[in-house]
């Protein structure tokens, strides 16, 4: 799974994916500067090309190398997305996602979104993610246009605040 994360990454490493058009990039910082992310990621090279995606738009974000370290940072900082990879050592993107939910319903939090990351399209795999307890789903690699209108479904259109 990582080979073939490495290789996707370096295959459509175009700077489309990293650049925003000046106009779009505006809007983008108007709406989710301030949100804070937290980015699961094994890949040490889509986590770097995700966290400066991320960043470029004015996203505060932390980073997490597996389910059980993700878990550990929910619990201790509230976030206001959690971007998921769903194949990773330790814990897997699943497992931890069950966790975080189990953990928002002991405490009465509202639900975080979590969004799964993963280079699997097929819609089965897009439904196990979703029957897990995340909201949405971003393919690898991460194309900018994709992430923004993923951030607009989780946060809506206007600037939102924190909120766990």
């Amino acid at each position: 799974s990582s080979l073939f994360d490495s290789i996707m990454v370096a295959l459509h490493r175009e700077p489309a994916l990293l650049v925003v058009p000046k106009a779009a990039q505006a809007r983008l910082l108007q709406q989710f500067t301030g949100q804070r992310v937290l980015l699961v990621e094994d890949n040490a090279v889509n986590r770097e090309l995700a966290q400066e995606m991320l960043s470029n738009i004015g996203l505060t974000v932390d980073l997490a190398e597996n389910g059980l370290q993700a878990v550990e940072k929910v619990q201790q900082m509230p976030y206001d997305l959690v971007l998921m990879d769903c194949e990773m050592p330790v814990m897997d993107g699943f497992a931890a996602t069950r966790r975080i939910r189990q953990f928002e319903a002991q405490q009465g939090l509202r639900p975080l979104p979590v969004v799964a990351l993963t280079a699997h399209v097929l819609p089965e795999y897009q439904q196990r993610c979703l029957e897990c307890g995340m909201d949405d789903y971003l393919a690898k690699p991460i194309q900018m246009r994709v992430l923004s209108a993923v951030l607009e479904r989780c946060w809506g259109k206007p600037s939102g605040t924190s909120g766990a």
